[in-house]
């Protein structure tokens, strides 16, 4: 947990009497008041009496002594047993393995000693420690401050497979203030600090032994509020749900260097995050890795794509459970819905039911821009993922075929990233509207076209008929005109308005060149207009060999001697 009070005083005097114990020179058993967050502590205290109670080449242990005297002897014996294992752990784990990972805190630091402070007092429930940037500040700038690298941990987890990892989250915490504020000036947004320190645990393998980590606490605490937003904090066990499990998705899929690169940029927040992706060669932004995150968080299937899963192993059957919508499966329905919901935050609603074909309406509100990827579940237990596309005024219509039959489900996922802190509660509306129909519009235009068709093959075959006896009444004309209907080769030119037996084989010869060139396939022995627009059709079509040799660039009607010579040579 990070605590960013700081306390301005120009009082010198008060503050050299408030300055707490100089650690320099410590021995165990030595006494000191340290200021506490009173917000945290059992007692509502600002102030807690302490003894030092372990000394390891990097850190002073310190117990607050309300919780010490309370115990029996007894229990003393194992809660000294208890730190003695964390003073260990700290001392061969989590120090050197965090630091190497995250850098150092400040070193000597503030107090100019080389240890860092870690006190136990009495906290309230749901408490596991804190951190204060008020103490690596003097006392002439923050008055609570108690001048000394520290972090404080509840005492009620001395004994806690939880304490290694709550330690480890605050010392990650010490960290970052060096690294953010004091070696760049800038304090990093605190859903992206408290993500680092909520991944600690993990990196340090404390996570493996699942029953007992931290991250099955987040698990269940994210599914039971999935819909927090990931930027804003407001220190809930909601916010560390979501920022737990959204960290565990971004380094299974990017790296740790995405969290290191983004700790060690002077950028702070989503800009740190995207600069970090570009560095290590990433083309996808924060904005598009979120929306992949909402999509893995429901379907968490890599057999669906890699970037919609989990893959420790402790996460392979993790999915959050969406708002379902059951439509009536006789008669058609129609359910509408209106929602509100903040910057960078999921949503999943799930339809089932219904018959025939789904129509789902979604429309965002005034000046948004959601993102709504939807997932479709088939019988056979497949899954397709697409998007919704928007209008102008921030409406899309979708329809799923075969609804309760091939297509069982459909989900969507609508979210904005808007702002990257949410400003004025920062809430976004949006709509939607789902119904059952009989057909979609593209099963209409398929029935047409189906139908169009069928009309088109009628036509043909009447038009079929009617050439037959065209073919027939324009033979027994040619025997009438005295003509052989023999075809030899073309030898006088041709041109429109005559009427002759080479016209005849002309057209017969032009009708063999297929409905592009001669689609009406008349054969009369007379010359008219669609046999003049079926030769400029030819010579256009054999123009190297007949209009380019005459320097023309195009058909001209006339059957001269190239056109001639190119139909007698076909």
């Amino acid at each position: 947990m990070f605590n960013q009070r700081i306390k301005i005083t120009l009082l010198l005097g008060v503050a050299f009497l408030i300055f707490p114990f100089f650690v320099s020179g410590a021995e165990l058993g030595d006494k000191a008041d340290f200021f506490v967050n009173s917000e945290y502590d059992i007692l509502d205290r600002e102030q807690a009496s302490t003894t030092l109670m372990k000394i390891t080449p990097s850190a002073y242990f310190y117990i607050g002594n309300y919780w010490w005297d309370g115990l029996s002897d007894e229990d003393r014996a194992l809660a000294d047993d208890a730190l003695e294992v964390l003073a260990q752990e700290f001392e061969t784990k989590i120090y050197p393995n965090l630091t190497n990972i995250y850098g150092s805190e400040a070193k000597p630091g503030i107090d100019n000693d080389t240890r860092v402070t870690i006190l136990l007092h009495s906290m309230v429930d749901n408490i596991g420690g804190y951190f204060s940037t008020a103490d690596g500040y003097s006392v002439l700038q923050a008055n609570n401050s108690n001048e000394r690298e520290m972090v404080y941990l509840s005492s009620r987890y001395l004994s806690s497979y939880l304490a290694k990892s709550f330690l480890a989250h605050e010392f990650t915490h010490l960290i970052t203030f060096n690294q953010k504020d004091k070696i760049h000036n800038v304090s990093d947004d605190i859903w992206l600090n408290e993500a680092r320190a909520e991944f600690a645990p993990y990196l340090l393998g404390y996570d493996d032994d699942y029953e007992f980590s931290n991250l099955k606490m987040r698990n269940e605490d994210f599914r039971d509020a999935p819909n927090d937003s990931l930027t804003e904090w407001g220190s809930k066990k909601d916010d560390y749900g979501v920022i737990r499990m959204f960290a565990q998705y971004l380094v299974e899929q990017y790296g740790t260097n995405i969290l290191i690169d983004s700790l060690w940029s002077p950028k702070i927040g989503i800009d740190s995050l995207n600069y970090a992706l570009e560095k290590n060669g990433f083309e996808k932004d924060f904005s598009e890795i979120f929306v992949d995150w909402t999509i893995a968080v429901y379907l968490n299937d890599c057999d669906v794509s890699e970037k919609y899963c989990y893959s420790n192993e402790n996460l392979i059957n993790f999915h959050i459970t969406p708002q379902v919508n059951f439509l009536p499966t006789t008669g058609n329905s129609s359910l509408m819905v209106s929602q509100t919901t903040k910057d960078w935050a999921g949503n999943w609603y799930k339809f089932v039911g219904g018959s025939n074909a789904l129509k789902l309406e979604f429309r965002g509100g005034v000046d948004t821009e959601f993102v709504v990827p939807y997932i479709v579940q088939k019988k056979n237990g497949d899954f397709s993922v697409d998007f919704l596309e928007f209008d102008s005024e921030q409406k899309a219509t979708i329809y799923i075929t075969d609804f309760n039959k091939e297509n069982i489900s459909l989900i969507l996922i609508p979210s904005i990233q808007k702002d990257i802190l949410p400003q004025n509660g920062g809430y976004h509306s949006f709509s939607w509207t789902a119904s059952t129909v009989d057909k979609t519009p593209e099963q209409i235009k398929e029935e047409k076209i189906q139908g169009l068709l069928q009309q088109i093959a009628e036509l043909q075959s009447a038009i079929a008929t009617i050439q037959a006896r065209i073919n027939t009444i324009l033979a027994t004309k040619i025997e009438n005109n005295g003509w052989s209907g023999n075809c030899g080769k073309i030898q006088n030119n041709l041109s429109i308005g005559m009427k002759s037996n080479e016209v005849y084989c002309l057209q017969k010869a032009l009708s063999t060149q297929g409905a592009d060139i001669y689609p009406e396939g008349l054969v009369t022995g007379y010359f008219g207009y669609m046999t003049q627009m079926a030769v400029i059709r030819f010579q256009e079509k054999y123009a190297s060999t007949i209009l380019h040799p005459l320097e023309l660039k195009k058909g001209t009607g006339f059957v001269g001697a190239s056109t001639r010579a190119k139909l007698n040579k076909l």
